[in-house]
């Protein structure tokens, strides 16, 4: 029997590689609803749609009854909610659409899968899965030691991570009050092909490419645990089958760095493919850091690892060269949104938002 799943923000960037997974390696009929923002596009699932096993919904997860009604006419055998506003930076100069979105469009989701759940008879009830798709900026900052587990209080810096804060306690009180089942995953900072150039690592790649500053925020100290994008798809599939309702599971790459040391690997690596007039590190340029900026984060994904039997398979050094492969083969993808929807410029001002 084919496996029916709904992915919400599944045309962005982490959901459109776990939407392409769902499909193309485990032949699942995947209902895709986005509502189309900045970050979304068409071409990320464009392999997916071609199978005829995925469709697009444009819709807002804020609109409850819509998503109550979509959810119950597809009826689904697991919902992956990873619809979110998702920029630090977008979040400090704008923080009302991380609210909306993150919260709101978080409760809207919750309700219509219990709505449709409460009706499922019983074998159908102990077989339906909720995915919530979270991220380890909910813990706060870590000092130079130690890791991010799935027991680690909650204190989060930004308006973005403070809405997926208020997220996953939504999430995890549906399943307490109402015992849908619910499973949380956290994961660390993500790379890999479709990425939205607001993001360091496409950012920087795309920056180099044109000759234009590298920013680095503060003096590039902070650090951050990479994981690659279709090793976090291959653990939300395994998390939403075999995780036990109730519980959080940190997804995690072991691969932390210096925000540095990521800008100067992705130089080092252009300088190798496409060698230019001088050494791309020259344009490495430090500018005043984010408010709030969190120092440092680093996942333990043991529980996930030992319960589940997940493995990441790229590190940061073969991961990193896909990446920046990927981008120097497909200017169709990026080229536009460059010129059209974000050409680099510096974000999360702190002036503030008129109500």
């Amino acid at each position: 029997m084919t496996k029916k799943i709904i992915v919400t923000g599944g045309a962005g960037f982490i959901g459109s590689a776990l939407v392409r997974h769902l499909v193309l390696d485990q032949a699942a009929e995947v209902v895709v609803i986005d509502k189309m923002t900045y970050a979304a596009n068409r071409a990320n699932i464009a392999a997916a749609e071609s199978t005829g096993r995925c469709r697009l919904l444009v819709e807002d997860i804020c609109d409850q009854r819509r998503m109550a009604d979509i959810i119950a006419s597809e009826a689904p055998q697991q919902v992956l909610h990873l619809a979110a506003e998702s920029h630090v930076d977008r979040s400090i100069s704008g923080p009302r659409d991380f609210i909306e979105t993150n919260v709101i469009g978080t409760y809207s989701m919750l309700e219509g899968a219990r709505s449709y759940w409460s009706g499922l008879d019983a074998a159908e009830k102990a077989a339906f899965r909720f995915l919530h798709v979270s991220t380890d900026e909910v813990y706060g900052s870590l000092g130079p030691g130690g890791l991010f587990h799935e027991t680690t209080p909650y204190d989060p810096s930004s308006p973005y991570s403070a809405s997926k804060a208020a997220s996953d306690h939504l999430a995890k009180a549906w399943f307490r009050t109402y015992r849908l089942p619910v499973v949380v995953s956290n994961c660390s900072n993500n790379y890999g092909p479709y990425h939205f150039p607001e993001k360091l690592i496409p950012l920087i790649i795309l920056n180099a490419l044109e000759g234009k500053d590298l920013p680095v925020y503060g003096d590039g100290s902070n650090i951050r645990d990479w994981l690659y994008v279709e090793d976090h798809a291959h653990a939300l599939a395994l998390i939403v089958s075999k995780g036990r309702p109730g519980e959080t599971y940190n997804v995690g790459g072991r691969n932390e760095r210096t925000n540095l040391q990521v800008v100067e690997r992705i130089c080092d690596e252009l300088d190798r493919l496409v060698p230019g007039d001088r050494p791309r590190r020259e344009q490495i340029k430090f500018v005043t850091d984010r408010p709030g900026h969190d120092h440092r984060y680093a996942i333990d994904a043991t529980k996930l690892e030992d319960e589940l039997g997940w493995r990441a398979q790229e590190n940061f050094e073969t991961g990193l060269a896909k990446t920046v492969r990927w981008y120097l083969d497909n200017p169709g993808w990026w080229t536009p949104l460059r010129k059209s929807v974000y050409s680099g410029e510096r974000l999360g001002l702190t002036a503030p938002q008129k109500a």
